[in-house]
């Protein structure tokens, strides 16, 4: 992929990942440019199908693009980022270390990309005591 198109993905997402919002410089992972529709499924490298992602989201997710929100047993579409808007699907605990699912999207995103283990939440605890958590 070239360099331009990644700093134009970067840029655009604020250097955080799409999904879980971790800020990429303060990040124990690496960053990737994603593809929401995978180009195994035929998506493209149109900058309406990547996403600024936390490479283990990027490797969790790999073809995915439905999981099962355990809410409702339903078989919905993960969060698009290009389309949907972060609020309304995702919002933080009161101590802002756990993502919550406000929709069957939602739900099924912090499922499937396992968006609260363990040591993304202990990163986003630590960056919350620095006053560097959730991004603003």
């Amino acid at each position: 992929m070239k360099q331009s198109i990644r700093a134009s993905v970067r840029t655009r997402a604020n250097d955080c990942c799409e999904y879980c919002q971790a800020q990429a410089s303060f990040s124990h992972d690496s960053f990737s440019v994603e593809h929401i529709i995978p180009s195994s499924l035929n998506g493209n490298d149109d900058l309406s199908n990547l996403v600024w992602s936390c490479l283990s989201y990027n490797n969790i997710k790999y073809t995915s693009t439905t999981a099962i929100d355990a809410e409702t047993g339903q078989v919905v579409p993960l969060f698009h980022p290009r389309l949907d808007a972060w609020a309304d699907h995702f919002e933080w605990s009161e101590d802002s270390t756990l993502l919550t699912g406000k929709t069957p999207v939602g739900r099924a995103t912090i499922s499937r990309l396992q968006l609260n283990r363990f040591g993304v939440v202990n990163y986003r605890r630590v960056l919350v005591l620095a006053g560097e958590h959730p991004p603003r």
